[in-house]
């Protein structure tokens, strides 16, 4: 079936594993709406994107606010355009021990990783629900299946996102909707950066972060296939198997292990 009047909406598209999606995503012809702060790097992206023959909407949005959440999805319905895929790619961390870090910081995280994530999936998905059609892949991570210390509230974040996006797919099993999370391990993106981690050991001594260009091609065909959900890399699937066989604890620890500075004495 031709995409060429689809739309996938796809938040944080302007960079990393989002914007390796929106090239997939243009690549197979669908028309496309990117979300993101940065208006000149919207801009940027979009003049690439189109040189694939597809229409290409911005909208420059904080997503650190509930009401640009809400904002995304009124705009859009009110130029008439229906959102065939939805893409919940904007999330963001914070290192640090939870005693030390910023709470107002960690709030607004919890407000990009979660709450617009529960706004976009909500409105959109009442309309997917109106037509019994639509897909929705949720970022998730290998994070949401360990406690992360150095990174509690993330990981308990994206916990949130897989949880959730397990239990709304179950609701949706009688319908033509999907719901597909993708759960990446470290990937080689602006992150860590943002995150304020890189004198983590897991970024000093990781030579081997992942592709965010394959993690995307895993969380698409994973999409299209309507699974529920994909662990984007060999060794990611290793550690998360070998995590679901050890106490909480053990695996808290260990995550302490390696996320600690590297100059940080036992």
């Amino acid at each position: 079936m031709s995409n060429t009047n689809k739309y996938a909406l796809i938040t944080g598209g302007t960079s990393g594993i989002g914007y390796e999606l929106a090239k997939i995503f243009a690549r197979e012809q669908y028309n496309l709406i990117l979300v993101a702060r940065n208006e000149q790097e919207l801009n940027n992206c979009a003049s690439q994107l189109r040189q694939n023959g597809v229409e290409v909407i911005t909208m420059a949005k904080d997503l650190f606010k509930r009401e640009e959440a809400f904002a995304v999805y009124d705009e859009i319905k009110a130029q008439g355009i229906q959102v065939d895929v939805l893409v919940n790619d904007a999330g963001q961390g914070l290192y640090g021990e939870f005693k030390d870090t910023d709470l107002n910081r960690e709030l607004d995280i919890i407000q990009l990783n979660i709450g617009a994530t529960v706004i976009l999936t909500k409105c959109f998905l009442q309309d997917m629900v109106a037509r019994n059609d639509g897909k929705i892949l949720q970022l998730a991570s290998i994070a949401s299946k360990t406690p992360g210390p150095w990174q509690s509230v993330y990981h308990g974040t994206k916990a949130f996102v897989l949880s959730f996006s397990e239990a709304i797919r179950e609701e949706l099993r009688d319908t033509n909707i999907t719901v597909t999370a993708l759960l990446p391990g470290a990937t080689d993106t602006d992150f860590f950066n943002k995150a304020e981690m890189q004198e983590s050991k897991i970024v000093q001594e990781n030579t081997s972060m992942g592709d965010p260009a394959e993690v995307a091609k895993d969380g698409f065909d994973a999409l299209m296939a309507g699974d529920d959900k994909v662990i984007s890399g060999f060794k990611n699937k290793v550690m998360v198997g070998m995590s679901n066989m050890m106490p909480d604890s053990t695996v808290a620890h260990n995550m302490y292990e390696q996320q600690k500075p590297v100059d940080k004495n036992d």
